[in-house]
Parts: C-alpha cells; sequence; structure tokens
C-alpha cells in the first residue's frame, strides 16, 4: 500500500470539496445556501410553483430588492426555475429544481427545527444573559 504525503492528501480533500478547507470552492455554496432569505424562498416553494407577488406577500419582511437578488441567485445556482408567460401583465413563475427540491427537503427540517425550538433558546439566551452583569 502507498503512503500519501501531507501535501497529497490535503489536494485530495481539496478536489472533494471539504468545507473544511479554506479554499474549497462549496464554502460559498454554504454561504448563500445559509442565508435566511434562500431559507424561506426554498421552504415557500414546497408546495409548487409561485408568482413573485406570492412569494413576497408569503415571506413576511423581505424587501422587492433582496427577493430578486435571491431568487437570481437561486436561478443561477440550478436550484430554482424561472418560468415568463407572456400575457397583460406578464405572469413570472418560480419553482424548485429536482436539486432546489433535494435541498429544500433539508432545508425545511431546519425551519422547522428553529421553529419547535425558539422557546428553548429564548429560555437559554435569558439564563446566560441573567448570569452576565
Amino acid at each position: 500500500m502507498a503512503t500519501t504525503t501531507a501535501v497529497q492528501r490535503k489536494q485530495r480533500a481539496k478536489e472533494a470539496y471539504d468545507a473544511y478547507l479554506a479554499s474549497c470552492p462549496s464554502r460559498r455554496l454554504l454561504d448563500r445556501i445559509s442565508d435566511k432569505w434562500v431559507t424561506l424562498v426554498l421552504a415557500a416553494l414546497r408546495d409548487g410553483p409561485l408568482r413573485y407577488s406570492e412569494l413576497a406577500a408569503r415571506i413576511a419582511g423581505v424587501s422587492q430588492k433582496m427577493l430578486t437578488q435571491t431568487l437570481r441567485s437561486l436561478e443561477r445556482d440550478g436550484l430554482v426555475t424561472r418560468e415568463v408567460t407572456p400575457s397583460v401583465p406578464v405572469r413570472v413563475d418560480y419553482a424548485l429544481t429536482p436539486l432546489g427540491d433535494s435541498l429544500r427537503e433539508r432545508i425545511t427540517l431546519l425551519k422547522e427545527w428553529a421553529e419547535r425550538h425558539m422557546a428553548d433558546v429564548d429560555a437559554a439566551r435569558a439564563r446566560y444573559d441573567a448570569d452576565r452583569p
């Protein structure tokens, strides 16, 4: 069995997209998908395509600029499709791709975990703050 040097092991890890390495391109993707608006858009598209206005109404607090940027980045990453239907006014629908749906499954679990455990986190924060002068 051939041995490998530390440099060779580091190179192999880099090639395998090891997010622990600073130069790993998957870090950019992790940065993108950890954004709260990405999480909420993917979860909102869970039941099928939505129009831009439906997404904006479902996701309280998102600005037009942030929703547009988020949808464009998701489309660029191959997670969301944008379908324009010529009509008056023009109809634009957004839907998950199979890749986006595979991520949505995991993101939805994270969203549901946050909703289920927010009271626990609030209690932990209160205990922590009470112990600090």
